[in-house]
């Protein structure tokens, strides 16, 4: 009986869990400031704690959601007010602006002179004689821009008017034809088995991915 508590209790910890996340968003998962870091590590607990209450598993689910209330509200107010981001998730932190290195904004932002080489090495920047500016944004991250001479060469450097890109669609995974892909696109079955035929291939069994773009360029792509 006790097992299938634990069960019981771990699944509802687990759908909790996943109930908060949804809520919260994926900048929980992809872009974690302070607060979002403090708020995660919390509830990552305290969803560990309703797993193996037996007794009281209401207390710890509770706690759960009043962490994530406090979360989307705190997003609500610096949404709504901008000053208040500085206060609740920090602000970006100059580390070095041509050529300098601030000392005082490196204590600041407890960032070690080691620590800041590893992240513009991780940047791709080895040499600091190629850095403009570089800034320690509030989730942690080390954000460069190099100096003008070092940037990546762009079509408008070189009068260049690339042909604007498109997005792909899926319309081949796996040997299984996407037909909402294809009908969202304008395109059938017999279109796209055409196109199979001339490239080679007489089954979509064949094809690990097919993708399409909007001027119905396909391009496939077999499994290995």
């Amino acid at each position: 009986m006790e097992i299938l508590k634990i069960i019981l209790t771990s699944l509802l910890s687990a759908v909790s869990l996943f109930i908060i996340a949804k809520i919260i968003g994926h900048k929980q998962i992809s872009q974690l400031d302070f607060f979002d870091y403090i708020t995660g590590i919390t509830i990552g607990s305290i969803s560990a704690e309703l797993a193996t209450e037996l007794e009281k598993p209401w207390k710890p689910l509770t706690a759960m959601f009043v962490y994530g209330a406090i979360t989307i509200a705190l997003s609500i107010i610096t949404g709504k007010f901008p000053r208040t981001r500085k206060y609740i998730n920090g602000s970006p932190t100059i580390i070095m602006d041509h050529g300098k290195l601030y000392r005082s904004n490196m204590k600041k932002a407890k960032l070690e002179l080691s620590e800041f080489m590893l992240m513009c090495r991780q940047a791709g920047y080895f040499n600091l004689n190629d850095i403009q500016t570089a800034i320690f944004e509030c989730n942690g991250k080390l954000t460069v821009l190099p100096v003008s001479d070092k940037r990546p060469v762009n079509p408008n450097d070189m009068n260049l008017k690339p042909e604007t890109e498109t997005i792909f669609t899926e319309v081949i995974m796996d040997g299984r034809i996407l037909d909402s892909n294809l009908k969202r696109m304008g395109l059938d079955k017999t279109w796209l088995q055409k196109q199979l035929n001339e490239q080679g291939y007489h089954d979509e069994k064949d094809i690990f991915l097919g993708v399409c773009d909007s001027n119905h360029q396909l391009s496939l792509f077999k499994g290995k």
